[in-house]
């Protein structure tokens, strides 16, 4: 079986869901409305990663949908500026040096705690419909360096389309690597260890131009056989495979979790590269945010335990403004930040204090 007919066995109603958990009729009600507005869809690889069907287990909270998500009263849709940044459609240029191209809006799954769940399920406005007006922008604009191939899910492209990115992107002199945004070696492994041709595109290519994998574990128990396997068959055949963890209430949110995910990953050979700060997304917001003075301890203290190459990571605010790192909060909650990306150019390293209450999840 292909892996695109694996995912049309992904598991989308809650008549699917029930015939691998029992459901009370209350649950399933509150299901039925959570989906009507924010759809569900789940790989059955990462639906078996689930110990216990209650919102205690981690993988639970990451894929099944909660009633919360339908509190639309706080929270954005956008929340880093994304349409501010648009400039053909599919291609945002927010950073000076990175182009992002928004390449699908599919996924291998439906992640509860996505920052682009206003893409989900609805029309391709944000999708690039022709990827020549995208390759002209950036051939044009020498400052780009690198391209952040992203969606959705880079990885649900057809691997004639990858290859067409990566050969087009070879041949700009501008360009110096290429990124693939996938969360299928953590939701989806089948998509790269059952597809011999994307593991000869990656290496054909990676000798020619940088290719670098950029995924996401939040998680040690997302931490498999399967998705080992697909981490290492990327790195074999020449990418770097990078992850961004997204720090979540309820999933992740210890030092203990932090300290034993990073490690991990260290030892499989993806490197931790960002903890987010989560964002305050409306249906996200309330679910899994976690306050910055709270998450600030929580990651210093599980860097007391790891080595130098299990925190190399940035703490980090991906806001409207630019990418903010978290450099410092003090116990009174004064924090130093810094400016790691900035939409402005000239704001870029520039370091500023501010005061975080206890409360506080956000730089508003």
């Amino acid at each position: 079986m292909s892996w695109k007919n694996e995912l049309k066995n992904n598991i989308t109603t809650v008549e699917e869901l029930e015939k691998s958990f029992a459901m009370t009729e209350e649950q399933k009600k509150n299901l039925e409305q959570v989906i009507n507005t924010w759809p569900m869809s789940i790989s059955r690889y990462y639906l078996s990663l689930i110990q216990k069907y209650d919102s205690s287990d981690p993988i639970f909270r990451m894929c099944i949908p909660d009633e919360v998500e339908t509190d639309s009263t706080s929270g954005m849709l956008d929340t880093s500026g994304e349409k501010e940044s648009t400039r053909e459609e599919g291609l945002q240029h927010k950073y000076e040096r990175t182009a992002l191209v928004l390449s699908t809006q599919s996924c291998a799954m439906y992640c509860r705690h996505c920052f682009r769940k206003r893409l989900v399920g609805l029309s391709d406005a944000e999708i690039a419909a022709n990827d020549r007006k995208l390759f002209q922008y950036i051939g044009e604009h020498p400052e780009i360096t690198n391209v952040l191939i992203s969606g959705g899910d880079a990885f649900l492209n057809s691997n004639e389309r990858i290859e067409n990115y990566l050969r087009v992107f070879t041949k700009m002199p501008n360009v110096k690597l290429v990124r693939f945004g996938t969360r299928t070696p953590v939701t989806f492994p089948q998509r790269i260890n059952e597809d011999p041709e994307l593991q000869s595109l990656i290496k054909e290519y990676s000798p020619k131009v940088g290719v670098h994998i950029v995924t996401q574990f939040n998680h040690p128990m997302e931490i498999t056989e399967e998705s080992v396997k697909a981490v290492r068959s990327l790195t074999q055949n020449g990418a770097v495979v990078s992850n961004q963890t997204v720090l979540l209430r309820n999933v992740n949110d210890k030092p203990e979790t932090i300290e034993e995910l990073m490690r991990g990953l260290t030892s499989v050979g993806a490197v931790p590269y960002y903890v987010f700060q989560c964002r305050p997304v409306t249906g996200v917001k309330q679910q899994f945010q976690v306050p910055i003075r709270e998450s600030y301890r929580i990651i210093e203290e599980a860097k007391k335990h790891l080595d130098g190459l299990s925190k190399r990571f940035r703490y980090i605010m991906s806001h409207k403004t630019g990418k903010i790192e978290i450099f410092h909060v003090a116990e009174n909650g004064d924090a130093i930040l810094k400016y790691h990306q900035a939409r402005d150019p000239q704001d870029i390293g520039r370091v500023f204090t501010h005061h975080f209450n206890e409360e506080d999840c956000w730089l508003d």
